[in-house]
Formats: C-alpha cells, structure tokens, sequence
C-alpha cells in the first residue's frame, strides 16, 4: 500500500528574491503552518509502522518527508521523479509567465493534449507513468508513504489533495 501526502503550506515571501526565482521557486521551505499541518497528518494512523518514506527533492516536500521521518521513525530516500508537474517535458527552463501559460492550458484540456497534437509541458498521462514507475520500485514494501505535489499526485490517484493530506493507492 502507498500512502501519498501531499507537502504543507509553503513559505514563498521571499520569492523572486535571492536564489528564489525562477526554477529557484522550488527550494522554498515550509511556513510555520506547513510543519504544523505535517506534524499533524504524523498522527494518522495509517502512516504508523511503515516500511520506508521516498520523497520528491523539492523543499517543500523533503521538509515534510523529514518531519514525517522523524515523527513516525521510519527511513527517508528521495526519489528525484517525484517531482511536481513540468512545465517542460523535456526538462529545459520555462520562463514564469509561460509556465503559468503552460499550467492554465494544462487544466484547461484537464492534462491531455488535444487528439494528435503535442505539447512541450508534461501531460497528466506523463506524470503518471514517470511516478508509477518510482513506485514499481517499491513495490515490495507493505507500506511506503510518498511525499510529493498536489498534480503527481491527482495524476496517480485521480483525487487532488488538500496541503497535508493523505491519499491511499496500491498499484
């Protein structure tokens, strides 16, 4: 069984600031709610006696993996695709406003490209084979919890989830 959760509240005050712009938006850390909305979801008990925690590398949901680690005692791996939906497939920078593009055409066609067309950002059928594939990993484990993003994770379970929130899966 996988258990997804989806990071806390991020803190991003300081964004396009120092090493926050751009791609840089993505180590901003946790605000104070975000560890309390974490701390919270470590008392849940279906996270209890799990086998191993993997988590995307983004701040936000390695902050949350390592409070759940500690919280729950329970191993951390990062797993780098598990990151949060591309504005670019093919891994190449995005400039914010037309990322912002990319993600309203992405919701607007809810993550499928029109019939026999492509795009460069990451269609929702994507995400979900390129994070399948991180589970199938680890797949002999009774429990692991995911730590990851609100798109990879609805593109997995077909659910979007709240800040903190965990969602059940089995492959």
């Amino acid at each position: 069984m996988f258990y997804f959760v989806r990071h806390g509240k991020t803190d991003y005050s300081e964004h396009n600031q120092k090493i926050y712009q751009g791609y840089g938006v993505n180590f901003a850390s946790l605000a104070k709610k975000g560890k309390k909305q974490i701390k919270q979801t470590a008392k849940d008990e279906r996270l209890q006696d799990a086998d191993l925690i993997i988590s995307s590398p983004y701040t936000r949901a390695l902050q949350s993996a390592a409070i759940l680690s500690r919280k729950v005692n329970v191993k951390l791996e990062v797993e780098t695709d598990l990151h949060e939906w591309l504005a670019n497939k093919n891994y190449m920078y995005v400039e914010d406003g037309k990322a912002e593009l990319a993600c309203a055409e992405y919701f607007s066609l809810n993550g499928d490209y029109p019939a026999g067309q492509d795009r460069d950002w990451e269609s929702r059928q994507l995400m979900a084979e390129r994070v399948l594939k991180v589970l199938e990993k680890y797949s002999q484990y009774d429990k692991v919890i995911v730590v990851g993003h609100s798109m990879m994770i609805q593109a997995v379970t077909g659910y979007e989830p709240k800040l903190g929130e965990i969602v059940e899966f089995t492959l």
